[in-house]
């Protein structure tokens, strides 16, 4: 409940007020753009900040590869139990956005472990980044291994492509590759960090004015702008089968639980626990379809865009965080 009267929260369930009623009420994609970056350049130097303090030691190469084996099998599991309810395209392109990460429920609950002082690790924004991509090149590859079935099942699916040219054997997992690791806000979140590492105590005193004092505000605006788009993406869930309507609903809750049982035996403190919990549960709806509209076209984003925005997205800020960092206090160090 406490979650619910933080003012970010709040403006969040503006946002959605404001977008069930159809109001005019409208962040500029601008803006919007901005505030995005800002979040993640904030997040990053808060991370490198507080590597710079710690360093890079072996419990932080526990956690990165913790998060590496969640990144590949939690959309490897949703793919095989999606497939049997809907086509492979759009199996994998749901499995994907599943086990893709959410850059913005990261930092909210980030600013939640801070309201709670709970310490947590710089390191596990480097988890974020790390837990992007695998999910996106699985897709693609699954969605060329479909490709690859007889012509007789193929004939309707010549589709354009990334290299904008028509094409049975798929897209290229090289170009991919690439789409990933140089998206620009990927690498703003990584560079922010290795500037943070590099200048450590000094950075962080100059910059709090910046990334400091304004993030909680920032956040705040960004969430206003994150509710009006859950509430007019709602409409693209209506009709879809109740399968997919418990998958975005339950989804979260079982990857939630297996970061947990990860991190308990891999002994992770609470705060990283939690945000091993809070990126598992978490399902990409920006990064994800953007990459997916050009590699997979024979998918229907409103599938997997509505899902990730209209449901998952609402229910992990306004009860996932509070309740995955109470599981991770009660069970972990």
């Amino acid at each position: 409940m406490q979650n619910l009267l933080d003012p970010a929260i709040l403006f969040f369930m503006v946002g959605v007020f404001a977008g069930s009623i159809k109001s005019n009420l409208e962040i500029p994609p601008a803006i919007s753009r901005f505030l995005s970056l800002y979040l993640l350049m904030a997040l990053g130097l808060k991370g490198g900040f507080a590597l710079s303090t710690s360093g890079l030691t072996p419990n932080v190469g526990i956690s990165l590869a913790a998060a590496m084996a969640l990144a590949i099998y939690i959309p490897l599991m949703g793919y095989w139990i999606l497939r049997r309810f809907v086509s492979g395209f759009d199996a994998a392109a749901v499995a994907a956005t599943y086990g893709s990460v959410s850059a913005v429920t990261f930092v909210t609950a980030v600013q939640y472990l801070e309201n709670q002082n709970i310490t947590y690790g710089g390191h596990m924004a480097a988890a974020m980044a790390l837990m992007e991509s695998p999910a996106i090149i699985m897709a693609v590859v699954l969605a060329n291994t479909l490709r690859k079935k007889p012509a007789s099942q193929n004939d309707n699916l010549r589709f354009t492509v990334l290299s904008g040219q028509a094409s049975k054997q798929g897209v290229s997992i090289g170009k991919v590759l690439h789409e990933s690791f140089t998206d620009g806000a990927q690498l703003l979140l990584l560079g922010a960090m290795v500037i943070g590492m590099i200048t450590g105590d000094t950075g962080k005193t100059a910059m709090q004015p910046f990334s400091g004092d304004l993030f909680k505000g920032m956040l705040a605006f960004f969430l206003l702008d994150m509710g009006l788009m859950a509430a007019r993406n709602l409409p693209q869930i209506k009709g879809k089968s109740p399968v997919l309507i418990a998958y975005a609903v339950m989804g979260p809750i079982v990857h939630a639980s297996l970061a947990l049982g990860l991190a308990f035996l891999l002994e992770l403190p609470a705060g990283d626990g939690a945000l091993l919990m809070v990126l598992a549960a978490s399902a990409s709806y920006i990064a994800v379809p953007a990459v997916l509209r050009f590699a997979l076209p024979e998918a229907n984003p409103s599938l997997y865009f509505g899902l990730s925005l209209g449901v998952t997205f609402p229910l992990n800020i306004l009860f996932g965080i509070p309740a995955y960092v109470s599981l991770a206090q009660s069970v972990l160090i």
